[in-house]
């Protein structure tokens, strides 16, 4: 997705990147029910009503309710960085300084041509230092700071954008933490309470295992779609309300908890198939019941319209 070149002191090397993740969110298009013809949305003046062209829609950041200050596109084309094309590593840093809150989105970066000796020399000098590197990078038009890193398990380097520390809400500004002398006594904790809570997180403590963990909401909604697509009537049945749990006696729900872990653990190996199972027909939405019908008819979709370069906000 990006070529360029990744600078250390007076050290370059030709990289590329990658992007490491890819969403897998469900998305779905609004449709007329009358028809399933596809829904567009307009661009309409609130003033009159009226459609508006592209070409007359300006951009505008709104200073108080109903006014705007206009900002041309020649203006914010001068104040774009310019594409250098470069990973600039500014500083070296320890990654346990970096709070986890300011890392976004991971890409890979891997050696072009020419570029594997100082790549591979850049990566084994990080793995043995312990060190991450602060650097800025010009991705889509826009300045980036993020951090270059050797890749946990693999031999790769990665690089991750960086929030900026005005983009963070502090916890301190969330008035449910408290702060008062009341509630810095309501927050105090006692000693067995706090040994009972220690020994609840080890008997649920595993090895983490990323694998291990399924969005069950995305694979329920594409199961749903397989099954309608392939002819079936899909039945809605409401769930029951769940009931909030009330654990005044806190003392009392962490030994039951600590119970409850026990005997999960010691039921793990002979309830493993069951609770797969379980689980796969559990996921989210009410219980459904099915019956056949004949295939459903493909929603028809009218010519594609040319789309528009997007606005920039």
């Amino acid at each position: 997705m990006w070529m360029g070149t990744l600078n250390f002191g007076l050290v370059s090397m030709p990289v590329k990147l990658y992007a490491a993740t890819t969403s897998k969110s469900v998305h779905f298009n609004q449709l007329h029910g009358a028809d399933n013809a596809r829904v567009y949305q307009k661009r309409v003046c609130s003033a009159d009503g009226e459609d508006v062209p592209y070409e007359e829609i300006v951009l505008g950041y709104e200073l108080a309710p109903e006014r705007y200050v206009v900002i041309e596109d020649a203006e914010l084309a001068a104040l774009k960085p310019q594409a250098t094309r470069t990973i600039e590593i500014e500083d070296f840093v320890d990654i346990d300084e970096i709070d986890r809150i300011y890392f976004d989105q991971p890409y890979y970066v891997v050696p072009n041509r020419g570029g594997e000796r100082s790549y591979k020399l850049l990566l084994q000098a990080m793995r043995d230092t312990g060190k991450v590197a602060i650097a800025r990078v010009v991705l889509r038009s826009r300045e980036r700071l993020v951090a270059v890193h050797p890749h946990q398990h693999e031999d790769v380097l990665m690089m991750t954008t960086l929030i900026y520390a005005d983009e963070v809400n502090r916890p301190s500004e969330l008035r449910e933490l408290g702060g008062g002398e009341e509630d810095e006594q309501e927050m105090l904790v006692g000693e067995r309470e706090l040994e009972v809570a220690r020994r609840l997180v080890q008997s649920l403590a595993e090895p983490f295992d990323i694998g291990r963990y399924k969005d069950s909401y995305r694979e329920s909604v594409l199961d749903l779609i397989d099954r309608k697509a392939s002819g079936e009537e899909i039945v809605v049945e409401p769930r029951p309300a769940v009931q909030a749990l009330q654990s005044p006696d806190l003392m009392g729900a962490l030994q039951a908890s600590l119970e409850q872990a026990r005997e999960r653990g010691a039921g793990a190996g002979a309830g493993a198939g069951a609770g797969a199972g379980a689980a796969k027909n559990g996921g989210g939405g009410g219980q459904a019941k099915t019956r056949k019908k004949a295939p459903a008819k493909p929603a028809s979709k009218p010519a594609q319209k040319p789309t528009k370069p997007a606005q920039q906000s």
